[in-house]
């Protein structure tokens, strides 16, 4: 486990210190567990007290009381049966259940001020260290994730080194609150999931966000086509047999579905890549065929906690822009190369920045070390080549292979999981896939799991935040809405559609009876990046009064002028 940052030791610090100030507020509060998170921290309680806004400050307040007090974080051994006593005795049954688990005959526990809370820590000195903080929010929260469980009331917050760092990150989230996906899917009309009656972490895209989903993945096509890879469409569900050889049922268990069919057990698919598998394994192959790259957008089910579900960023159904890439050894880093350069072009398309993860070998893998340090050594040689800096990750590879992760950045510089790119040595030797190299004997392949967006759903989350609904004109579900001003326009505004679908522009006719400037608000409201004002003088002129997103009155335009333009505009993917 990597040694925690400066600033994670600070902000889980400050957890600990909302933790007093809570249990001083609320006597009869039980503790759960309050680590650091990449954006701050949060502490989960289980309190018969209702948490409202209205309580965070009172807590802040407490929590200065205590910082002012210069409170020292003193770290305690005892052994692990003493510690289930004393938490036993005080009724912390969370605490209790929690040592029950660890197998250390002696644990740690932190004390500071009146709170005593089970903890590896590390911690800072005192409580006077620290200088910026905020609390943010409050939820409720499963414990351990598990709708089975109670549900407990967490409190986030965040610390910074410095009060400038606190500012600037506050700033940016009222950024992001504008940005929140789930906020532009209802304004725009996107998609919703319909927790209550269908079920919770399942996307249903409404047209507009199905038209939305359905240029990236016409253009993905496209471009893998460009690139050599060969379209494979495979079955949702599989018998058991395929993934106890893949290897998932004793990896991955937990979070695949499955049913029985005549009394033999299927898994609904949480992966492509064993049915990827048996289509390269239909027949013997040459090296002449090799490399071999099968692509599809795969929709995949994942058993995931209630708990941890967010929108789109965090779903029970996703599809991937999913690929498999069987080679040579001898090819693997040139195939790893072109997968880097294929992602990059994807970003440029996109406008997204980006920063690379190496992700290592896990504590539960298959294979033998060596050809995890084999697979591992093929990233690393890669992204040097490259010049690329990267960030190890340790023991976040996958069961089979370490991998590659991009993070994309947007626009207010937050940190989006994305494409990976997988080295696997092991599924190739689990399902004896083999080829006759140039010298007539048999070897086996390697193998390169990769995706160049990652789930659509979650790309498609970032990419309504990246742009804040805003979207290039290629992309938007609606690129003109046409105004006509009264009833009499509409003839003409139906003539100006026709013309703009004949053309392949995505069009709307706003045909209420209400005033324009209404009309117009709306469209800006839809974030439409064009609007076509319609009235006598443009019907008798055979002209279009043009609105453009952002810029205001373009004025009077012929129609094929503006065909002209939009299609340019369309054909270059302009952001």
């Amino acid at each position: 486990m990597a040694e925690p940052s400066k600033l994670e030791i600070l902000r889980h610090s400050t957890s600990h210190v909302m933790a007093e100030a809570v249990k001083a507020l609320f006597p009869d509060v039980l503790l759960a567990i309050g680590p650091s998170i990449d954006t701050g921290f949060y502490y989960d309680f289980d309190m018969p007290h209702t948490l409202t806004e209205e309580d965070l400050p009172k807590i802040e307040e407490k929590m200065r009381e205590i910082i002012k007090k210069d409170e020292k974080f003193e770290r305690q051994e005892i052994s692990r049966a003493e510690a289930i006593k004393q938490m036993r005795e005080k009724g912390e049954i969370y605490k209790v259940e929690l040592l029950n688990e660890i197998k250390d005959d002696k644990v740690t526990f932190y004390k500071n001020g009146n709170l005593i809370d089970l903890c590896r820590g590390p911690h800072i000195g005192s409580t006077k260290e620290i200088k910026a903080f905020k609390l943010l929010s409050i939820a409720g929260a499963y414990w351990r994730g598990s709708e089975k469980n109670k549900m407990l009331q967490r409190i986030y917050g965040t610390a910074f080194e410095s009060k400038k760092e606190l500012e600037d990150h506050l700033k940016m989230l009222e950024e992001a609150e504008k940005r929140d996906h789930r906020k532009l899917g209802k304004q725009l009309d996107l998609f919703n999931i319909f927790q209550e009656e269908a079920g919770a972490g399942l996307v249903y895209y409404y047209p507009k966000g199905a038209v939305l989903r359905e240029q990236i993945e016409t253009f993905l096509k496209a471009e893998h086509r460009k690139r050599g890879y060969e379209t494979v469409i495979i079955p949702h569900i599989a018998k058991a047999d395929l993934w106890h050889t893949s290897g998932h049922t004793g990896y991955y268990r937990e979070n695949m579905y499955s049913l029985k069919i005549d009394e033999q057990e299927y898994i609904v698919k949480p992966m492509n890549c064993p049915g990827h598998i048996l289509i390269f394994k239909r027949k013997m192959r040459s090296y002449r065929e090799l490399p071999i790259r099968y692509f599809e957008l795969g929709t995949v089910y994942r058993h995931e906690k209630s708990g941890v579900l967010h929108g789109l960023l965090r779903v029970r159904g996703f599809t991937q822009d999913d690929a498999h890439i069987f080679c040579a050894h001898e090819q693997l880093k040139d195939e790893i190369v072109k997968v880097i350069d294929f992602v990059y072009d994807m970003m440029k398309v996109f406008g997204f920045e980006y920063e690379i993860n190496l992700s290592t070998r896990p504590e539960k893998f298959v294979g033998t070390k060596e050809n995890w340090e084999h697979a591992t050594d093929a990233l690393i040689s890669v992204l040097k080549s490259k010049g690329e800096t990267y960030k190890i990750d340790e023991g976040a590879g996958v069961f089979y292979g370490p991998k590659i992760d991009i993070k994309l950045k947007d626009a207010i510089g937050r940190l989006w999981q994305g494409p990976t790119i997988q080295v696997d040595f092991q599924l190739p030797e689990r399902f004896d896939l083999k080829y006759t190299g140039e010298d007539g004997k048999e070897h086996r392949p390697a193998m390169i799991h990769r995706v160049v967006l990652g789930s659509m759903e979650r790309f498609i989350g970032a990419l309504i935040e990246h742009y804040a609904g805003a979207f290039p004109v290629w992309l938007s579900p609606v690129q003109v809405a046409i105004l006509p001003i009264a009833d009499r326009h509409n003839e003409y505004a139906m003539k100006v559609k026709e013309e703009l679908l004949n053309n392949d522009i995505r069009a709307e006719i706003d045909d209420r009876r209400e005033k324009i400037g209404h009309k117009i608000r709306e469209a800006e409201m839809q974030k439409t990046p064009y609007m076509m004002i319609v009235g006598d003088k443009e019907a008798d002129s055979n002209t279009v009064s043009l609105r453009a997103r952002h810029k205001g009155d373009v004025g009077a335009v012929k129609l094929e002028e503006f065909l002209s333009s939009i299609k340019e505009e369309i054909a270059s993917k302009k952001r």
